[in-house]
């Protein structure tokens, strides 16, 4: 298991598009992704959940990526978090 913990920097937070190129770019990867977020554990291949989690720009938020190939999973999420989606 690895985790990594971040913070949200896209203005919007996970809103639809970013939730949904999230959970698409986790869902390539044989691990479990979770978010842990103010005390629950979201699946981050799932875009429904990430958008229920209402994770807003500046949300603390523990990246936890394990199993078959956590390392490259966590290092994708982590990229996609900290370039704030492209927004």
């Amino acid at each position: 298991m690895v985790s990594k913990s971040l913070t949200i920097l896209n203005a919007q937070g996970f809103h639809m598009r970013p939730a949904s190129v999230f959970a698409g770019a986790m869902a390539k990867y044989p691990c479990s992704v979770t978010i842990k977020f103010k005390g629950n554990n979201y699946d981050a291949k799932s875009t429904l959940n990430l958008i229920v989690a209402c994770m807003k720009c500046g949300s603390e938020i523990e990246l936890v990526c394990d199993g078959n190939q956590e390392n490259e999973a966590l290092a994708q999420g982590v990229q996609l978090i900290e370039s704030g989606f492209g927004e």
